[in-house]
């Protein structure tokens, strides 16, 4: 049974995957006014921090993901670290968030001196579970004063940072509601979502503030570079100042009023991401074409399944997964080295953060979906121009 099943995933990787002699999990595409738009940024010397592509970007996402308000950022951990000052969060305090995910999440948590809370992920949705939470949070947390405590630290839980995992959007409904219950931030993590829809509307509506990231593995790239989301008037004006290092407007004095973070998008790269804009929905119609097809060659396989996006919503995905049945899961490792000798650069998920050494005496509930799914999912190259020739 095994040597069938390999040959057959292998027959559809060499179906999807042609006309090159590499495939990376996820390439940048530049097939706009990229070089039109960067020219200008040189000719006319604006490329730093102020201009006019940082403001045209930030208009651009506002209008796409129907946010109010958007902050470009130099990148999306800086995104995150700002998202949490934003919600307050304190040295001290603890943060929820899901081991699966990342190392910028839980890194962003350490830099404002918090502590990562690590809690487990739905199989469904591969985000935050809300009902597992539900039960962890009656059973280890009380109110005080309008603040959740965690009844074995004595510690302030501040807030839940929810990743959408790989483009795919969290039960957020539940989760608002779940902090709105225990007095927590509700953070969004969609430095993989940008395109993502829930319950027909794009991802960042449900958070008190978003966190995108434009690294140039994503779906759009403005090089590095991240970006603040929010429908809050008051939060966007304190993301836009602690990220211009806290400096009150003057034509001449440098006056700080607190201490603040060199944060913003540079001018040059806003001008790479305007062009990346224009191309966005192109690129989600043809991820999902990919993904489209994947679904359908890997259908009935005997390794495992392809992850699909979750009811009610509209996946970008940004990444295509395929999971191993549980009896396969001694065989990841085995298809990656032959992928890799293949050139198919596919990978393993993130390594589980209560498993990296600097967080592994974090506080956690129990992670067992997590840790199942880590053992058993493998990424497959998702770049968009692999859905442009599908």
């Amino acid at each position: 049974m095994t040597r069938p099943a390999l040959h057959g995933f292998f027959s559809v990787l060499d179906e999807v995957l042609t006309g090159s002699d590499c495939y990376p999990l996820h390439q940048p595409e530049f097939q706009g006014n990229e070089w039109i738009y960067v020219k200008d940024c040189l000719d006319t010397g604006w490329v730093s921090s102020v201009g006019s592509y940082v403001d045209r970007f930030e208009q651009g996402l506002q209008s796409y993901t129907g946010m109010r308000h958007a902050i470009a950022s130099v990148n999306g951990t800086a995104a995150l670290h700002t998202c949490l000052l934003l919600c307050d969060v304190q040295p001290g305090d603890e943060v929820l968030l899901p081991t699966f995910t990342f190392v910028a999440t839980a890194n962003a948590v350490r830099y404002c001196a918090a502590d990562p809370h690590l809690v487990d992920i739905s199989p469904a949705t591969l985000g935050v579970d809300p009902i597992k939470l539900a039960a962890y949070l009656d059973s280890h947390t009380r109110q005080d004063n309008a603040v959740c405590i965690n009844r074995h630290t004595g510690r302030p839980i501040r807030a839940l940072i929810v990743m959408h995992a790989f483009g795919h959007p969290a039960e957020m409904d539940q989760l608002q509601q779940l902090c709105e219950q225990h007095n927590l931030a509700l953070i969004e993590d969609a430095a993989e979502a940008l395109g993502s829809f829930y319950r027909g509307r794009h991802v960042g509506h449900w958070g008190r503030v978003t966190a995108l990231s434009f690294n140039g593995n994503k779906i759009i790239t403005t090089g590095g570079g991240g970006a603040i989301l929010t429908n809050n008037e008051d939060l966007a004006k304190k993301a836009r100042h602690i990220t211009t290092t806290a400096k009150l407007p003057h034509a001449w004095e440098f006056v700080h009023d607190e201490v603040g973070y060199n944060y913003r998008l540079p001018n040059l790269n806003a001008a790479l991401g305007c062009a990346q804009l224009e191309l966005l929905p192109r690129f989600v119609g043809q991820k999902r074409q990919l993904a489209s097809r994947y679904q359908q060659l890997f259908a009935g396989s005997a390794l495992g399944h392809l992850v699909t996006e979750p009811a009610d919503t509209h996946s970008n995905y940004w990444l295509n997964c395929f999971v191993l049945e549980p009896q396969y899961a001694g065989l990841r490792d085995q298809i990656l080295e032959q992928c890799h000798e293949r050139h198919i650069l596919a990978r393993p998920a993130w390594e589980l953060m209560h498993r990296l050494p600097m967080y592994q005496a974090c506080p956690r509930m129990n992670l067992s979906h997590a840790e199942q799914l880590q053992a058993t999912l493998i990424s497959l190259p998702s770049s968009p121009v692999l859905g442009a020739v599908a």
